[in-house]
C-alpha cells in the first residue's frame, strides 16, 4: 500500500535518492551565487561608538509570569499577558496611570512611571472578568464585571462602590459604557445582554431571545449608540437595536467562539477576535 502510484521501477528509497541529488544541487546553486562573506562587507562599513543601554522604567503589576509582551502601532503603549491571567495595556513613558482587573476579585489603579498602585478597588466577590473607563475625559468613573453576577460602578478618587447592579443570572463576561457615559451595557453566561441607566439606577433593558442559548462574551456600542455588537460563544455575533430591544442582524463567519468584538474609532467598521485564531474585520 505504501507503494501504491510510484511509477515502474520507482520504489520509495530511489525517490529518497532523488531527492538528496536535488538537494546537493540545489545547494551547489546557492552557492556559485554566495560570492562574499558577511563579515567581509562589514569591514567596509565604520564602527559603532560606545552603545549604552539601561532599564528606564520597570512596570510591575503581573503577579506570575509575563509570557507575551508586544509594542501597539503608536510606538508608546505595550501590552502584555502573564501566567497571572491578566493582560495589561501599558504607557511606557509618560506618567498615565493603567486601570487593571484581577482573579482576586479586585481592581487596581497604577502609576506607570512609578510602579506603585495608587488605588485598590474591593467589593467583588469573586473574579473581575472585565472594566471599562468612563467615556468622559474628565471621567473619575469606570464599570467592572465578574463572576459574582455583579456590575459595579466606582469612584476612581475615592475607590467606593458608587452603583451596583445585579440582575444577571450568570458570570459577568464584559462591561460597555454607553457612548454618552449615562449607561453601560454588559454581556453574560446567562445568554443575554442588559443596558444599564446609571441616572435611573436601573436596567432599562434586556437583549435576549429564547433561540440563544449560549453565554455573550463581548460587546460594544456602535459610534452612535444606536447598535449593540455582542460575540457569542455559539461562534455568532448578534447585532441588537438598543433602543427597540430587537435583534437586527445575525453575522456568521467563525469558527469557534467569539471572544471580542471591537468598534473602530471612527466608527466605520468593527473587529471581532475568536478562539478559532483568527479576527475578522466587519463593514
Amino acid at each position: 500500500m505504501a507503494c501504491q502510484g510510484l511509477a515502474k521501477g520507482e520504489t520509495i528509497h530511489t525517490l529518497k535518492a532523488e531527492s538528496e541529488t536535488l538537494k546537493t544541487k540545489l545547494e551547489e546553486e546557492r552557492a556559485k551565487l554566495h560570492d562574499v562573506e558577511l563579515h567581509q562587507v562589514a569591514e567596509k562599513i565604520e564602527a559603532l561608538g560606545q552603545f549604552v543601554m539601561k532599564t528606564r522604567r520597570t512596570l510591575k503589576g503581573h503577579g506570575n509570569k509575563v509570557l507575551c509582551v508586544d509594542w501597539c502601532r503608536d510606538k508608546r503603549r505595550i501590552v502584555s499577558s502573564s501566567q497571572d491571567g491578566k493582560v495589561i495595556v501599558w504607557d511606557a513613558y509618560t506618567t498615565n496611570k493603567i486601570l487593571t482587573s484581577s482573579g482576586d476579585g479586585t481592581c487596581a489603579l497604577w502609576d506607570v512611571e512609578s510602579g506603585q498602585l495608587l488605588q485598590s478597588f474591593h467589593g467583588h466577590s469573586a473574579d473581575v472578568l472585565s472594566l471599562n473607563l468612563a467615556p468622559s475625559e474628565t471621567g473619575n468613573t469606570f464599570v467592572s464585571g465578574g463572576c459574582d453576577k455583579k456590575a459595579n460602578v466606582w469612584d476612581m478618587r475615592s475607590g467606593q462602590n458608587v452603583q451596583s447592579f445585579e440582575t444577571h443570572e450568570s458570570d459577568i463576561n464584559s462591561v460597555k459604557y454607553y457612548p454618552s457615559g449615562d449607561a453601560f451595557a454588559t454581556g453574560s453566561d446567562d445568554a443575554t445582554c442588559r443596558l444599564y441607566d446609571l441616572r435611573a439606577d436601573r436596567e432599562v433593558a434586556i437583549y435576549s431571545k429564547e433561540s440563544i442559548i449560549f453565554g455573550a462574551s463581548s460587546v460594544d456600542f456602535s459610534l452612535s449608540g444606536r447598535l449593540l455588537f455582542a460575540g457569542y460563544n455559539d461562534y455568532t455575533i448578534n447585532v441588537w437595536d438598543v433602543l427597540k430591544g430587537t435583534r437586527v442582524a445575525i453575522l456568521f463567519g467563525h469558527e469557534n467562539r467569539v471572544s471580542t468584538v471591537r468598534v473602530s474609532p471612527d466608527g466605520t467598521a468593527f473587529c471581532s477576535g475568536s478562539w478559532d485564531n483568527t479576527l475578522r474585520i466587519w463593514a
